[in-house]
């Protein structure tokens, strides 16, 4: 019998998170909320600072905007504080995402080499793990190939990974920058660029025509003229682009629009604060949701 081809990948279970969350985009829009309990928030909310109160604030804000959001974003850091109970938390709440049928991006920028690689991916990516989420956002910088393991996953799994590209806090240009028209920040664009060719060639050969490939970018939303000033074009690539930033952090809808240009369709533009403020009402939180997402149509 013939060899498989060296890139052939399993036909996963389900459509590809690529698939999905273009479905998602054009369905609900371009708006992520992210489920980030911090401390103070439990408090204005009138909650306790523990464990109950992730569970509960978490699946307020999911009830709230689940019909809204192409997909919430739960920050992992927020829930290991609370340690076995707190990530126990974290995987009801992932449950209730994939019972609601919301796309969940598990925000845990996960990062390292061979069989550690290999065991976050297996954590967060593997169909029948407590911890399964539809994406898991990855470090590349031990080397962009260090997330294999995840990226091969990923694929079979029919879930996605993003992967930091190029973020908005200053002492991130002093890696991410360095290189100027070869940045750093430039290969790992090319690299997730290639995964996607890959995966949609795979895609065409099958029949199938789609726009978004599954390995997407965490580029943040204030990164102002860093993509035109390092030369990345992110148009061509159908590459979905996870931009943390909208609202609190400044970022505006017209912000994104005038950073991402030609790409823009492709950006999925994450609010917390600014819509996690309006609780612990659903309705309020409704509300805040529904201007935000009105703001990236403009």
């Amino acid at each position: 019998m013939p060899e498989p081809a060296a890139d052939a990948v399993p036909a996963p279970a389900r459509p590809s998170f690529g698939a999905r969350l273009q479905e998602a985009m054009d369905t609900r829009g371009q708006l992520c909320v992210g489920i980030d309990p911090h401390p103070g928030l439990l408090a204005a909310w009138g909650l306790n600072d523990d464990a109950a109160a992730l569970e509960r604030f978490s699946l307020t804000v999911l009830e709230a905007v689940g019909e809204q959001a192409a997909a919430v974003k739960p920050q992992v850091a927020l829930f290991e504080r609370h340690g076995s109970a707190g990530l126990a938390a974290l995987e009801r709440v992932l449950a209730a995402c994939s019972d609601a049928g919301v796309l969940s991006i598990a925000d845990a920028k996960r990062g390292d080499i061979g069989s550690t690689m290999a065991a976050y991916a297996d954590a967060w990516l593997r169909d029948g793990s407590a911890l399964a989420a539809d994406s898991l956002t990855v470090s590349p910088y031990l080397g962009f190939e260090s997330l294999r393991p995840a990226l091969d996953l990923a694929q079979a799994s029919g879930r996605g990974v993003f992967v930091l590209g190029l973020t908005s806090n200053p002492e991130g240009a002093s890696v991410q920058h360095v290189g100027g028209d070869h940045s750093v920040a430039a290969g790992i664009v090319d690299a997730a660029a290639a995964e996607n060719s890959r995966e949609l060639g795979r895609a065409a050969a099958a029949g199938a025509s789609r726009q978004l490939g599954s390995t997407g970018l965490v580029i943040g939303a204030t990164v102002g003229t860093a993509l035109t000033e390092l030369g990345i074009h992110l148009a061509a690539a159908h590459t979905p682009v996870l931009a943390p930033g909208l609202g609190a952090q400044g970022a505006t809808g017209a912000d994104l629009r005038a950073t991402f240009g030609a790409a823009y369709p492709n950006v999925l533009a994450t609010s917390s604060r600014d819509i996690l403020k309006a609780g612990p009402s659903q309705a309020a939180l409704r509300d805040a949701a529904r201007q935000t997402l009105a703001g990236l149509t403009g």
